[in-house]
């Protein structure tokens, strides 16, 4: 029993020397910004310090509310081609 418990105690003892530890995942940092006057709002969503979703919302109007599209994380904004920054107006929703 005193081998069994010496042989426990130098394995985990090397495992420490190793640098084996137990995995942790941080969580990704969330941002929840909303900006709001009479006439709109808009609320923008950040991970990681990145722009993830733009939303707008019209008070007081008959004109639906959108989303702007956020540019690509790293990519250069001057070359960027296809649908960044362009508004998106949900037609259906279910």
């Amino acid at each position: 029993m005193k081998t069994l418990t010496a042989l426990l105690a130098l394995t985990l003892g090397l495992a420490g020397c190793a640098g084996i530890a137990p995995r942790t995942t941080a969580e990704p940092t969330l941002q929840r910004l909303v900006s709001e006057d009479d006439q709109v709002r808009i609320a923008e969503l950040r991970v990681r310090g990145q722009t993830q979703s733009i939303s707008v919302e019209n008070k007081g109007s008959t004109v639906p509310g959108y989303q702007i599209t956020p540019a690509a994380g790293g990519s250069d904004p001057s070359s960027a081609k296809g649908n960044a920054g362009q508004r998106v107006w949900t037609i259906l929703s279910f």
